[in-house]
């Protein structure tokens, strides 16, 4: 089986992805690296975890492979669903996990993220992101994303903010939905690895400040308001205050 982790960009969704990764490897299946050399998947499962990018038939039809032949994998995504992945999931071929966060914080959170990586000379897929106008354009594809898996019944969804201020609740939900008993010593050894302030420098967690409501602090109350109004009838969905 495919497991997909999938979330908005800087919703600590590698923080997400390598928790889920660690209590799946507590089942027995197969690390996601292994996976990725083993068949020869560099090409489409990049970075340290494992990211797809895009869920295109060919990309999904590649890792699909492995899973044939009786491998269970976690990777990572952040893009919204398509057909394929529908397909996968209602087949019972794709466990899938979702991670959001206040769209305001996550964008910001990518402006900042891609103008430390331009300061130090390694640009990344966040340095184009140069002012307010084009950091709004870009979570507004993330935005749609959202609606789109919160459709799907199948998927687990968790919110970021749930995520880091009730760690204990999140992972044990996660947990008890893969099937996992909390009493479990494995168990409790990943959740208790991967709770907040235990990740800092981690590989693959990306996890830098995460502050909750820090776009109140930098944006202008203009800015703010071009935010409400762009994006007011989702952010209510969410349960987040304009």
């Amino acid at each position: 089986m495919i497991v997909l982790a999938v979330g908005m960009p800087r919703a600590g969704s590698g923080w997400h992805y390598n928790l889920v990764h660690d209590l799946m490897a507590t089942t027995g299946c197969d690390d996601a690296r292994e996976i990725r050399e083993k068949f020869g998947l560099q090409s489409i499962l990049t970075e340290v975890n494992c990211n797809i990018g895009v869920l295109s038939v060919r990309r999904l039809a590649m890792v699909l492979r492995p899973a044939i032949f009786g491998h269970t994998f976690v990777i990572k995504a952040h893009s919204a669903p398509t057909v394929w992945a529908r397909g996968l999931i209602q087949g019972g071929l794709m466990q899938t996990f979702y991670i959001y966060r206040d769209p305001r914080d996550a964008m910001l959170s990518a402006f900042d993220y891609g103008r430390r990586a331009v300061e130090k000379g390694r640009p990344n897929a966040f340095s184009h992101l140069t002012d307010f106008e084009k950091s709004v354009e870009f979570i507004s594809e993330y935005v749609d994303g959202w609606e789109q898996w919160m459709n799907i019944p199948a998927v687990f969804k968790t919110r970021y903010e749930d995520f880091l201020t009730n760690y204990e609740a999140e992972a044990g939900r996660i947990a008890r939905f893969m099937g996992l008993l909390l009493e479990d010593e494995k168990v409790q050894a990943v959740i208790e690895q991967y709770r907040p302030g235990q990740t800092q420098g981690q590989q693959g967690t990306h996890f830098f400040k995460g502050q909750i409501g820090r776009f109140r602090e930098r944006y202008s109350a203009e800015e703010q308001a071009v935010l409400s109004e762009r994006f007011g009838a989702v952010l209510q969905k969410m349960g987040y205050e304009l």
